[in-house]
C-alpha cells in the first residue's frame, strides 16, 4: 500500500525513520526541531540570558546542534531560544598526524562557516593544553544563576525586561555579547582570528605524547579528556556556564556500553545523561541525545546543514583496534538486525541516577576524569584493590624495610609502608595513586608521564603536598 506521512496523513513520506514512522518533509522537520526545543524545556537547565558554549566539531551532529540554536534564536522561531550562544572549534590535527597544511584547509573551511553562523567563536588548537594552568582540574562552586526563584520567575522577570527595552531590542538578540565578543568575530581568546601556526615545540611534545600511547584505547581517552580539559578553560575563560555538545541518542548508546567495558560503570550517569555538573561551575549539556544518527544525516540532507569533516585519530582503523571501535561496530551491526537496540541500550542510561542526586560530589576527584575518586583499599577484594596491589608491588622493598627496622612517623618511609621509594617523590607514583580505576587502567599504556602536559604533573604535585601536610598535621594531633 501506498505510504503517507503518520502526521499530516497527506504529504509524500520522504523520510522513514523505522517501520511505521514515515514523514513529510514538513512533518519531519517539525518533528525534528521539537525533540531539540523539548529535552531543552523539560530539564530546564539553561535560563534566560545564560551565557552557553557550543563544541562544534564539525561532524554532523554537532553541526545540527548549532543549526537547531540559529534557528531557535531567530525571529521566526515560534519559542525562541533565549540564551547567549558561542561556538568553540578544537583542532585536533597534531594528535591524530595530521600535515600542517590539511589541518590549516579544515580551520579555514570552519571559520568561514562560523562566520556565516555569526556567534561569537573560539578556535583553539590541542596544543594549548602544554600552556593550561593547574586551576583546570579543579571544580569551582556553580553561581546560583537562578537564584531569584524557579525557572518560570526567571523567564517572566526575562520577558519584562525585554518588554521594557522596546520592541526592536526585544526582536534581536537576548543579550548582547559582551565587548571583544561581537557576534561573526573572533573573540580575544584568539586575536589572530584563528588558531594559528602553534610553537614548533608544543606541537612536537603534543606528537611524542600521543605517539608514545601503546593503544589506541588509550589514545582516545587521552584525547577525550585534554578536549574537554581545553573546552572547560575556554568556557570559564569567557564565562560561559554551560556547554552544549552533539552528543547523539547513538552515539551515547556506544558510549554507554563502552565506559562499561572501561570500568567507568560508576560514573555513566554524567558521561551519558542529560547534563554533567562534575566541573561545578560550568555544567556540561547533551540536547541531541533524542535524535539518532539517522535522523541527524536526514535532516542534515534534506536542509543543507553544512559540516566539515576531517580525519579522526581512529579513521581506517580496524573493528577490533580499540574497544570504541568493537562496541561501535558491535552496536551498529545488532541496530541493522534489530531496529530497536540503540533505543534500548539508550533508555537503560535515562534510568541511571547520580550519587548524590545533584551531580556534586565531595571528596577527592580523579586526576584526570574529575569525578568522584573511588578509592579502595589495597588489600580490599575488588578490582582496583586488585590493581593498586599489583601496581604496589612492582615497587622493589628498600634494604631498610627487609630488615624490618622501625621507621619514625612521618617520614617518607612510613607513608609508603617501607615498600620502596616514597610515591611522593616518584611522579608517576604521584599522578597514578589520584587516578579513578579506568584512567588509571588506561594511564598504565602510557610508558612515560614526562610527555604529559605539565598542568597535570603540577596539579597531582599540588594535591599530594596537601595531603602530606594533612597527614603530618594528624599525626601531630594525635601524637600530642
Amino acid at each position: 500500500r501506498e505510504l503517507k506521512c503518520v502526521k499530516c496523513k497527506e504529504g509524500q513520506p520522504v523520510v522513514v525513520i523505522r517501520a511505521g514512522d514515515a514523514f513529510c518533509r514538513d512533518c519531519f522537520r517539525a518533528f525534528y526541531v521539537h525533540k531539540f526545543r523539548a529535552v531543552l524545556g523539560k530539564n530546564r537547565l539553561i535560563f534566560p540570558g545564560e551565557k552557553v558554549l557550543l563544541a562544534w566539531s564539525g561532524g554532523p551532529s554537532s553541526s545540527s546542534m548549532v543549526w537547531q540554536v540559529l534557528e531557535g534564536l531567530s525571529r521566526d522561531s515560534a519559542k525562541r531560544l533565549r540564551f547567549v550562544p558561542g561556538v568553540v572549534y578544537v583542532d585536533e590535527g597534531a594528535a591524530c598526524g595530521r600535515s600542517p597544511a590539511d589541518r590549516a584547509h579544515t580551520v579555514a573551511e570552519m571559520r568561514l562557516l562560523l562566520q556565516a553562523v555569526g556567534f561569537p567563536w573560539h578556535v583553539v588548537t590541542l596544543e594549548e593544553v602544554f600552556s593550561l594552568p593547574p586551576s583546570v582540574l579543579r571544580c569551582f562552586p556553580q553561581e546560583p544563576v537562578g537564584a531569584v526563584g524557579t525557572y518560570k520567575v526567571a523567564v517572566d522577570s526575562y520577558l519584562q525586561q525585554q518588554h521594557a527595552l522596546g520592541p526592536e531590542r526585544a526582536g534581536g538578540s537576548p543579550i548582547p555579547a559582551q565587548e571583544g565578543e561581537r557576534a561573526g568575530q573572533p573573540c580575544s581568546h584568539d586575536p589572530r582570528g584563528l588558531a594559528g601556526p602553534q610553537p614548533a615545540a608544543q606541537t612536537e611534545a603534543l606528537s611524542q605524547l600521543f605517539g608514545s600511547v601503546k593503544t589506541l584505547t588509550a589514545k582516545e581517552e587521552l584525547l577525550h579528556t585534554l578536549r574537554t580539559h581545553l573546552i572547560l578553560h575556554v568556557a570559564r575563560t569567557h564565562g560561559y556556564s554551560k556547554v552544549m555538545t552533539g552528543d547523539s541518542c547513538t552515539r551515547l548508546a556506544i558510549k554507554l556500553m563502552t565506559s562499561l567495558a572501561l570500568g567507568r560503570g560508576a560514573f555513566l550517569a554524567w558521561d551519558t545523561g542529560f547534563s554533567d555538573e562534575r566541573h561545578g561551575d560550568v555544567v556540561v549539556v547533551r540536547p541531541m541525545r533524542d535524535h539518532t544518527l539517522k535522523e541527524v544525516a536526514f535532516y542534515n540532507r534534506l536542509f543543507a546543514v553544512p559540516s566539515v569533516l576531517a580525519p579522526a585519530m581512529d579513521t581506517r582503523a580496524p573493528e577490533k583496534a580499540s574497544i570504541h571501535r568493537l562496541m561501535e561496530g558491535f552496536l551498529l551491526r545488532l541496530q541493522v538486525q534489530f531496529p530497536s537496540t540503540v533505543s534500548t541500550v539508550y533508555r537503560t542510561s535515562e534510568k541511571l541516577v547520580k550519587a548524590p542526586r545533584d551531580g556534586r560530589a565531595t571528596g577527592p576527584r580523579c586526576l584526570l576524569c574529575l569525578c568522584a575518586l573511588d578509592i579502595d583499599a589495597s588489600d580490599s577484594a575488588t578490582a582496583f584493590g586488585a590493581q593498586t596491589l599489583d601496581f604496589s608491588q612492582t615497587q622493589p622493598p628498600t634494604p631498610r624495610a627487609e630488615a624490618g627496622s622501625p621507621t619514625e612517623v612521618g617520614s617518607a618511609q612510613d607513608c609508603c609502608q617501607g615498600a620502596g621509594p616514597c610515591r611522593r617523590d616518584d611522579p608517576r607514583a604521584r599522578v597514578m595513586e589520584q587516578l579513578c580505576y579506568s584512567c588509571r587502567a588506561n594511564m598504565k599504556d602510557v610508558p612515560s608521564f614526562d610527555l604529559l602536559p605539565p598542568y597535570i604533573l603540577a596539579e597531582a604535585q599540588l594535591r599530594s603536598q596537601s595531603r602530606a601536610s594533612q597527614d603530618i598535621q594528624e599525626c601531630l594531633v594525635e601524637d600530642s
